[in-house]
């Protein structure tokens, strides 16, 4: 088999990959713009239709999707901001600081990804509500806001991109913690940290399970959870349900497209300088 023949094949596997992770995007937008009962026609319909806004118009009066849609933006938002800041300081200090009890501290962190995150809604939900948190965004930014993930992630990269010469010339130019952090950790940290704001935005957006729990005030809601309130109990119109879905899904792709271009460009540097 030739290289052409070999590169030919790679790039239609390449091919029909994308179209494979593509579909479901596409069967969302098929969805949102036909009616219900076009979609349990046989065969079904695979055509885009002309009742977007139609069944737009439908959500907004099933549900308050703006006001959803901020605390979603605002939860997001803080809950990214926060992992990030947090998870990048530990991740530095156990690459690149000796101090006692480093490699249990680092062990027990890892045991955490052992455990479900179901298991521990329940001992959540009685914590958030001895501090009276419950019904408040607190409940849902503050549980959240440093992960056993980030940590592994980032401290893996850390260990091995972080120069310990260079923070070293920065201890004798009298460089404390924060400023090694900030001037020499952090913009070497830039590329997985923005696939680690990526990854958490996302989760944080897409997450109903705890919004559910709890959240109690209805001005408070969540995106999720406001979409599932369209759920009626004995029928569902799946196309208004997926006209809210697409218009939910448009942020978490300006996120990903924004922060997966700082992620390559970073990494692209890091490759021509190495």
């Amino acid at each position: 088999m030739t290289i052409k023949i070999k590169r030919a094949l790679v790039q239609v596997a390449l091919l029909l990959g994308l179209a494979i992770s593509l579909f479901p995007f596409y069967w969302m937008v098929v969805m949102s713009t036909n009616s219900t009962g076009d979609i349990f026609k046989f065969p079904p319909k695979l055509t885009i239709g002309s009742k977007l806004m139609v069944n737009m118009r439908n959500m907004l009066d099933g549900i308050d999707f703006w006001s959803a849609f901020l605390n979603t933006v605002f939860v997001a938002g803080v809950s990214t901001i926060l992992v990030l800041f947090f998870d990048s300081i530990a991740a530095f200090v156990f690459a690149k600081f000796d101090f006692p009890g480093k490699k249990p501290m680092f062990i027990i962190l890892l045991a955490t990804f052992m455990i479900p995150a179901q298991l521990s809604v329940v001992p959540q939900f009685v914590v958030m509500a001895h501090l009276g948190w419950v019904g408040s965004f607190k409940a849902l930014i503050i549980p959240g806001m440093v992960n056993a993930y980030g940590i592994f992630l980032m401290r893996q990269y850390a260990e091995g991109s972080v120069s310990s010469d260079l923070m070293e010339a920065g201890r004798l130019d009298g460089c404390g913690f924060f400023r090694l952090y900030w001037n020499i950790a952090l913009p070497v940290l830039r590329p997985v940290m923005a696939f680690l704001g990526i990854f958490t935005f996302i989760g944080v957006w897409n997450d109903y399970l705890w919004p559910l729990v709890v959240l109690t005030d209805p001005n408070k809601l969540t995106l999720q959870v406001a979409l599932s309130s369209l759920n009626s109990l004995y029928s569902i119109d799946y196309s208004m349900v997926m006209a809210g879905t697409l218009l939910a899904t448009v942020p978490l792709i300006v996120v990903f497209i924004l922060g997966a271009r700082h992620f390559l460009s970073d990494l692209a540097a890091g490759a021509i300088k190495g």
